[in-house]
């Protein structure tokens, strides 16, 4: 029984290890790709935009995932980095609209308001990077950059490559992003709630929301363009 449970308390150890030790290797990993990332667009700074996806806005509920995004945002403006920014996100978990509320909380803490901008159809992460894009082009923006979290950044990489051609990524350098404990503003959140939101989790199923993480309602637009195109320029010839 003893030699049972020797054994069992080394490959519980040897276990712990060795996820302890993959946590440290992934983190360095994705530190150090934000950092070389960052390093870049220093050099090919200013940006005309910058795309933050969204997170639930939910008042006082709201995670510190949001703040930092936005804060690193503020640091991305106020530092040259960017002109203008755009918080993309539907009302996807909570009754408010993710850019809307972004948006009007970056405004709050002294962004100028006709340098933030708000996308509102995206309800997954590949999305929020698809609609953000082509929102900047018809806009006219041509430099245009991803700013996430260095995690987020890096899974969005292969489809941003194939699907936003020329989008860069300037992910969060937690090393340059100070912030305190102080509560996000206060906001109005009248242009944001949505009365007659029903929750994600409610239309679709958790395979639905994958795929959709995966791109699959992007690749599907993409294609029925295609198709769109296709079949005008059949038409005109």
């Amino acid at each position: 029984m003893k030699k049972v449970l020797k054994s069992f308390l080394r490959i519980f150890i040897y276990v712990h290890i060795f996820l302890a030790v993959a946590l440290l290797l992934t983190h360095c990993s994705f530190s150090h790709y934000a950092k070389k990332s960052y390093e870049k667009a220093l050099k090919e700074r200013p940006f005309d935009v910058v795309i933050v996806p969204g997170v639930p806005y939910e008042k006082e509920k709201t995670t510190s995932v949001m703040k930092m995004r936005i804060y690193w945002a503020k640091l991305l403006y106020d530092s040259g980095f960017t002109k203008n920014i755009i918080f993309s996100g539907s009302a996807v978990y909570s009754h408010f609209v993710e850019g809307i509320a972004m948006k009007t909380i970056a405004d709050s803490l002294g962004i100028p308001p006709d340098h933030t901008f708000s996308e509102t159809k995206a309800e997954h992460s590949t999305e929020n990077v698809y609609y953000s894009w082509k929102l900047a082009k018809e806009m006219g923006f041509q430099k245009i950059a991803l700013a996430s979290d260095p995690f987020q950044s890096r899974l969005l990489r292969s489809f941003s490559k194939k699907y936003c051609p020329g989008l860069k990524a300037i992910p969060v350098v937690f090393d340059r992003l100070q912030i305190d404990d102080t509560p996000m503003p206060v906001i109005d959140t009248t242009k944001a709630y949505r009365p007659d939101f029903v929750s994600i989790v409610e239309r679709e199923s958790f395979w639905q929301r994958l795929r959709g993480t995966m791109g699959r309602r992007v690749k599907d637009e993409v294609k029925a363009e295609k198709k769109e195109n296709e079949k005008k320029i059949s038409t005109a010839n």
